[in-house]
C-alpha cells in the first residue's frame, strides 16, 4: 500500500474496494463525487490494487484499517463480488456502522447492501438492490423496491449500472443537503 495515507475530511467519502469490484459501480461513483468538489480515495481490505470483474484495476489509497472514519462525509459500497468480501472484515463494517451512525452518507449500489447487512443498518429501511439479493434484504428486515435509486435517510441505494446516473446524482445531492 502507499507509504503516504490521504487526509480525511468533511469532503471525503471513501469508497470501498475489493477482489471483484464491479468496475462501473466504483469508478463512476467515484468520478462523480470528485466533479462534485469531493475527495474520493479507494479504501482496501489488505491488496494495493484490485481488479475489477471486467478487469479494470483500481489502486488503493488506504487501508481501511487506516482510515480516519470520524472525519468522513460518507462510504460508497460498490457491487460486485466485492461485497462478499468486504462483508467479512470487522473494520469495514465498523466503518459503515459509525458512518451510518453518525447520520452521513452510506451509498450502495447492486450486491453492496450485503454489507449493510452484515453491519446491521438496514432494518426498518428501504432500500434496493440488484433483484439477486432482494431476498437478502428483505430477510434482514429492510423493506426492497424496485427502484433506480432510494434514498431513505442517509442511505441511498441503486440496482445495477444503468441506474449510475440517478445513484450519482442521488449522492451528490444529499450531500449538498447535509
Amino acid at each position: 500500500l502507499p507509504a503516504t495515507r490521504p487526509a480525511m475530511t468533511t469532503r471525503t467519502v471513501l469508497i470501498l474496494a475489493g477482489p471483484e469490484y464491479e468496475d462501473l459501480e466504483l469508478w463512476y461513483p467515484k468520478l462523480r463525487l470528485e466533479e462534485a468538489g469531493y475527495a474520493a480515495p479507494i479504501a482496501g481490505i489488505g491488496d494495493a490494487r484490485y481488479l475489477g470483474k471486467w478487469g479494470y484495476p483500481a489502486a488503493v489509497d488506504t487501508h481501511i484499517r487506516d482510515v480516519d472514519v470520524d472525519a468522513l462525509a460518507g462510504v460508497v459500497v460498490p457491487g460486485g463480488w466485492a461485497p462478499d468480501k468486504l462483508r467479512r472484515i470487522p473494520e469495514v463494517l465498523d466503518c459503515v456502522r459509525r458512518v451510518h451512525e453518525a447520520g452521513k452518507l452510506v451509498a450502495t449500489i447492486c450486491h453492496g447492501p450485503w454489507v449493510l447487512i452484515s453491519a446491521r443498518i438496514v432494518r426498518g429501511r428501504t432500500l434496493t438492490s440488484t433483484v439477486g439479493i432482494r431476498d437478502d434484504v428483505q430477510n434482514a428486515g429492510a423493506t426492497w423496491v424496485n427502484e433506480p435509486v432510494v434514498t431513505d435517510g442517509n442511505i441511498v441505494s441503486s440496482r445495477v449500472p444503468s441506474d449510475l446516473p440517478a445513484f450519482g446524482a442521488a449522492m451528490v445531492d444529499w450531500l449538498s443537503r447535509h
